[in-house]
């Protein structure tokens, strides 16, 4: 029981947070010992970012968030911005019956990855091309289109609401999350750790 709550838990965990760690070897557009992050915010032509209020996008071109797994390879399939061979870019993920598709991307996307639980898109992750568009510019670009972010700090900026997370992250990768599945996500980890704790203590007062 231990052991299989700790490898759903960390399956989960390891998809969210492998880009950094894959892409950090590949992408120059890290942050260096001695650089600072002292970024200037521009004047934005879109609203502030306010929980409950504000819209966020939920897709990129014609990918989005909550599509279907035959939907997300059509899409593909037709933006020429990826490289998708089908099948072989589709793995499953067995530990919490998820599927993942990871493909080529060509120009200014290098690799594009999707998760899908329940047979819906609720991960979109693009790691961009640093050779051809940089951090700051992205940054900017958010900034006039969404407003000030939710949150900054050197590793990433977040916009968020109630249903949609945004995050530009370094290395040079683009993050788009429904908020739904990954707060019912975290509420399963948490509750089969929660049983997992009590489960123990009930074995250690048999002594």
């Amino acid at each position: 029981m231990n052991q299989m709550i700790k490898q759903k838990i960390y399956f989960f965990l390891v998809i969210l947070l492998f880009l950094p760690l894959i892409l950090m070897s590949q992408d120059s557009d890290s942050l260096l010992p001695g650089d600072s992050f002292d970024i200037f915010i521009p004047s934005r032509t879109g609203p502030s970012i306010i929980p409950g209020s504000d819209p966020l996008p939920r897709s990129f071109r014609e990918l989005r968030l909550g599509m279907n797994l035959d939907q997300l390879k059509e899409a593909l399939t037709n933006d020429g911005l990826f490289s998708f061979r089908g099948d072989p870019d589709v793995s499953f993920l067995p530990a919490r019956e998820e599927n993942l598709v990871e493909t080529t991307g060509l120009s200014f996307i290098r690799r594009a990855f999707f998760q899908l639980r329940e047979e819906q898109v609720f991960i979109m992750a693009f790691a961009l091309d640093s050779r051809r568009v940089d951090h700051y510019s992205v940054f900017v670009a958010l900034v006039q289109n969404y407003g000030e972010p939710t949150s900054l700090n050197p590793q990433e900026a977040v916009w968020e609401n109630e249903e949609t997370r945004v995050s530009l992250e370094r290395p040079l990768t683009v993050k788009y999350i429904d908020m739904d599945v990954f707060t019912a996500i975290m509420g399963e980890a948490r509750a089969e750790a929660a049983s997992e704790v009590l489960l123990r203590q009930g074995f250690l007062n048999e002594f």
